[in-house]
């Protein structure tokens, strides 16, 4: 679970050097990466482009699947509101984040989506959080 969120880190760090707010995001099938991006909001002029939503629609290119209940999410924060949803519309069978997102957070904190939704994947958060919380941090010390 650690290499994979390593992973995630990786893109997030990929973010940093396109001046993106550093959140990456890995989906894996049987313990294979199926796909990997990170936040493109800046570079593409478009807040629609998060690590997820970008993770989720390369996954259903390569698989030409409805549905990715076989497969689990790894992202670095905690899912938005609009990625938690999307994330159940996706049906993504499993959720692992890193660092908790009290002010933004979608899936533990705020209108906790999933609680509310069709869809309710596993979700365990934290998983290397003290990384993932570092890397969001020094971005930020960084811009101010």
């Amino acid at each position: 679970m650690n290499t994979l969120m390593h992973r995630a880190l990786e893109q997030a760090v990929l973010a940093i050097s396109r001046n993106e707010v550093p959140v990456g995001a890995v989906l894996v099938k049987n313990e294979k990466i199926i796909a990997k991006a990170h936040n493109e909001c800046i570079s593409d002029s478009n807040p629609l482009h998060h690590a997820e939503l970008i993770v989720i629609s390369q996954a259903f290119y390569k698989l030409q699947t409805l549905y990715l209940n076989e497969c689990t999410l790894f992202v670095t924060l905690e899912p938005c509101p609009m990625c938690a949803a999307a994330i159940a519309q996706a049906r993504v069978g499993k959720l692992v984040f890193g660092a908790y997102d009290p002010k933004s957070g979608g899936v533990e904190h705020g209108p906790k989506i999933f609680e509310h939704s069709h869809h309710k994947p596993d979700v365990i958060g934290g998983i290397l959080e003290k990384e993932c919380s570092k890397i969001m941090t020094d971005f930020f010390k960084e811009k101010r």
